[in-house]
């Protein structure tokens, strides 16, 4: 049993319409609460935000039996401020059983003030958003900050966009074939064990031993360091060294798989066997077993492995090697994500690049953009976004296209990219970065959730709680300039007194 939000108000809570919010205070959590309140206020955005985030609860299911489960309401309030604070679980878990006005946009009155939110229900919650409804509640968040910056409810306001990308980093450690190889037979070992203490296999009684011999033989190969001497002599000795403590690492390992193995063939002849858990062993087995072909191929028989053909995390598995160029940033581990925003600051598009660059999703990027709005009239780019194609393909689209090109300028290019409209276009181009810095800071330097449908989802939260923050930032600024002029109305009366 779920409900978007109860609809019988507890004993002493206050209407969320009511809930007097710190106009002068400069932190992030105001803004996002007058965002939330604006979108609860206003009636049709309310509904209409309500009734998606109704299709969260699964068909067939009984709206006035069972378990009540937490509100779809509360769910979005909690999302958007663990996002947009840039919190982890454990630091939402304390600020919404003790931060007030919070408690009070949950609905909490007297009754319940003592209501205690358990750790592992917060997040199983807000994991029960989708990246399709997060981008149609966005929809409707961006509608409502037009609205209130036109000042008119029809009005099909001209939208000039700018689109970059940027890198999610994803929650791995830098990766190397050795320290891959021991996550992946850390995995197997530990697993193998509990499931065969669970259906009664023996073998595996000493596996803690056994990680601890695997872990040694995994040290001494990783400190060992390639030779910097001028001796021939030193250096064919320390790499003899290194193919040693690489093969007695490999060696050792592939001794456990192929007990790990003889374990699997036993566990498949008992009926009791989960063999779910089975498939995840073999999973880990099979990225043990590509790991020991890296490192015989690359330290033993010297062998460069071509980039396809490596994995950069195990647990992880979409985890992109990322190199932009940028001073002081070598690489990046995670995926790149590419958003298109607007003159008013808001991010109206925004897509998760898999095995994709920038000029592959230039055109993409804007057709999908306009689907959702379709006054969308130029969009600015930069350079990795360029293709000949692109350019003649985002020309039909747009009324205006700013997008620089590579190399070479003919006369005709000189024409266009000198003119004084594309340079004015271009300057203001720079302006995205700021809508990037806003989301690394405000939730997405790095993803915290797991796995592809976790980032996707992890961003699209993102976004949504950035999109209500500058809603909520519109708002404290209109009603701070009204209290402000209220105050020196005030003042001025007094002294006319």
């Amino acid at each position: 049993m779920r409900k978007s939000q109860e609809e019988q108000k507890k004993l002493g809570e206050i209407d969320i319409c009511k809930i007097e919010i710190d106009l002068r205070c400069r932190d992030e959590m105001p803004r996002i609460l007058l965002g939330l309140q604006h979108l609860y206020c206003t009636p049709e955005i309310r509904e209409e935000v309500f009734k998606i985030l109704e299709e969260m609860i699964p068909k067939g299911t009984d709206p006035d039996n069972g378990r009540p489960g937490m509100d779809l309401w509360k769910i979005l309030v909690l999302g958007c401020v663990k996002l947009n604070c840039n919190w982890d679980y454990d630091k939402l878990h304390d600020i919404v059983n003790n931060h007030k006005t919070l408690r009070k946009m949950l609905g909490h009155g007297l009754v319940d003030a003592d209501y205690i939110y358990a750790y592992q229900t917060i997040k199983d919650n807000i994991s029960l958003f989708t990246p399709e409804i997060l981008d149609r509640i966005n929809q409707v968040v961006l509608k409502a900050g037009h609205r209130l910056i036109t000042g008119k409810k029809n009005e099909k306001n001209e939208l000039k966009g700018k689109c970059d990308s940027f890198v999610v980093e994803t929650d791995v450690h830098y990766p190397t074939d050795i320290n891959l190889l021991f996550d992946a037979i850390r995995k197997v070992i530990s697993l193998i064990s509990f499931l065969c203490i669970e259906v009664g296999i023996s073998g595996w009684r000493q596996s803690n031993h056994n990680l601890k011999t695997i872990r040694m033989l995994f040290r001494k190969a990783q400190k060992l360091k390639r030779s910097t001497s001028k001796d021939e002599e030193k250096k064919v000795k320390r790499e003899v060294e290194i193919k040693e403590a690489h093969h007695a690492y490999i060696n050792v390992v592939e001794s456990f798989l192929v007990r790990v193995s003889e374990s699997i063939s036993e566990l498949y002849k008992i009926e009791s066997s989960p063999e779910c858990k089975i498939v995840i062993i073999e999973r880990y087995v099979g990225h043990a077993r590509r790991q020991i072909d890296h490192i015989r191929r690359r330290v033993i028989e010297g062998e460069i492995i071509p980039h396809e053909e490596k994995l950069f995390s195990i647990f992880e598995p979409h985890t992109e090697w990322i190199s932009k160029g940028k001073a002081g940033v070598p690489q990046e581990l995670g995926l790149s994500v590419c958003v298109l925003e607007d003159q008013h600051r808001f991010i109206l598009h925004h897509r998760v690049m898999e095995k994709e660059t920038d000029d592959k999703v230039a055109v993409p990027m804007v057709l999908d953009c306009k689907k959702k709005f379709p006054n969308l009239k130029s969009c600015s780019f930069d350079k990795g976004f360029y293709t000949p194609a692109n350019k003649k393909k985002l020309k039909e689209i747009l009324d205006l296209l700013i997008l620089p090109k590579k190399g070479k300028l003919s006369q005709k290019d000189k024409e266009e990219e000198y003119s004084e409209e594309f340079i004015h276009e271009r300057n203001k181009h720079s302006a995205v970065e700021s809508a990037i810095n806003g989301i690394e800071n405000h939730g997405l330097d790095k993803c915290r959730d797991h796995g592809i449908d976790g980032f996707k989802r992890y961003v699209g939260l993102s976004v949504l709680a950035r999109n209500i923050e500058t809603l909520g930032n519109i708002i404290q600024k209109k009603k701070l300039k009204s209290l402000q002029r209220r105050e020196r109305l005030r003042l001025k009366l007094c002294k006319a007194a």
